[in-house]
């Protein structure tokens, strides 16, 4: 028997038979291409995130309607107009919270300086909220206003919020701190106090200097028509009430001329600011408020907010303290559950950090429910199980 033998015949190191259990097509090797493949796992897609979900309408159903609040006044002593102006005045705005208001100094004194400067008014449609009679409220303003007690003011294109009251008192203080001449300020107050139901000031009756001052301080403004130039050229017929710039007389005046695009003065004569001049003593002043148009703009976006968030429910319906917390951003309240949640140092929302203290500086939201329920754009009823119920109409 020989012992000798080849390396080949002793090698233990073999070539595998075996076929790969897994062979890529490509050329280039993988350390994982030997794993075995698995089926994809399908994954839902993720919803973005939304804040404004986290309130989610917990009503699925229509709420019970035993009947519509005929008055939103929770003071029973309110009997007249004076006191139902003090009330709303006194009622508009929330204090602001003497510790976690999430607000630095500086911004706290912006919030006091915006409310200071707007004017101390009323709509008119609130206080007919408040009110049960309409048609009495409408009949004691009017005699409020013959006997020299409150003063109307109408704001020209806004409706119902165009019309508001001030007392006057109020509009005699706000005079006399405008920083007007002493002389243009006694003539003012004078003129006022002879006509007290008059919205309209005659330019006869002030001198240029004197309007001009006026109007600079924010209390005269210049008296357009009922009517724009829109209807003058939308239908021809209108055209004859106080300017010939209709269709009618247009298509008659010859390509490239004068008359072809109105005549000369057509935009003064159409309510506009330029092409003539009108003569001493011609036309009127419209009395006005100053910041009136920074109140009315607050009370627009603030009715508007109010509906977007009673518009997140199903039927726009929901229960009144639903309402009022969406309205105040769902801040902590002075309850032992807020106390006990604050001991453990979850703070939640702070009241700077929401829309009603960054956009509308803490208005309150009584003040603001009330103002939509007289412009007709909610309703309240009494749902005799939960409290009050608003809904949208």
């Amino acid at each position: 028997m020989s012992f000798k033998f080849s390396a080949a015949h002793s090698s233990r190191i073999k070539k595998s038979t075996k076929p790969p259990a897994f062979k890529r097509n490509s050329s280039s090797s993988s350390t994982f291409s030997s794993l075995p493949r698995r089926k994809p796992v399908q994954r839902s897609a993720s919803k973005p995130e939304n804040k404004d979900d986290e309130d989610e309408d917990l009503f699925g159903d229509r709420l019970d309607d035993v009947g519509l609040v005929k008055s939103l006044a929770t003071d029973l002593t309110l009997r007249d107009v004076a006191q139902a102006i003090q009330y709303v005045r006194g009622r508009m705005w929330n204090p602001i919270p003497e510790q976690r208001t999430g607000m630095t100094s500086t911004r706290v004194a912006e919030v006091l300086n915006f409310r200071a400067s707007l004017p101390p008014i009323v709509t008119v449609s609130h206080i007919q909220a408040l009110l049960n009679s309409p048609t009495s409220v409408e009949r004691e303003i009017a005699e409020l206003i013959r006997g020299g007690a409150i003063r109307k003011i109408v704001v020209g294109g806004r409706g119902s919020m165009g019309e508001v009251l001030i007392m006057v008192r109020d509009l005699d203080d706000m005079i006399a701190k405008s920083g007007l001449e002493e002389d243009v300020r006694n003539k003012f107050l004078e003129l006022l106090h002879e006509f007290p139901t008059a919205m309209k000031v005659s330019r006869s009756q002030l001198s240029e200097k004197d309007a001009k001052a006026l109007m600079l301080a924010g209390f005269l403004t210049t008296a357009t028509p009922g009517w724009t130039s829109s209807d003058v050229y939308s239908r021809p017929g209108d055209g004859m009430r106080g300017t010939m710039t209709s269709l009618n007389s247009i298509s008659k005046a010859a390509s490239g001329s004068l008359a072809a695009v109105g005549g000369e003065g057509a935009v003064h004569a159409a309510g506009g600011s330029g092409g003539g001049v009108k003569g001493p003593g011609f036309g009127e002043y419209s009395l006005a408020l100053p910041t009136t148009g920074t109140f009315l703009k607050l009370l627009a976006n603030a009715r508007a907010h109010l509906l977007s968030l009673l518009s997140k429910s199903k039927f726009c319906e929901v229960p009144e303290s639903l309402l009022r917390q969406r309205w105040d951003g769902g801040i902590a309240a002075d309850d032992p559950a807020s106390a006990a949640r604050h001991s453990r140092g979850e703070f939640g929302v702070l009241p700077g950090r929401t829309r009603k203290w960054k956009q509308f500086h803490g208005m309150s939201f009584e003040w603001i429910l009330g103002e939509c329920v007289g412009a007709g754009m909610l309703e309240v009823f009494d749902t005799r199980s939960i409290g009050r119920g608003v809904r949208a109409l």
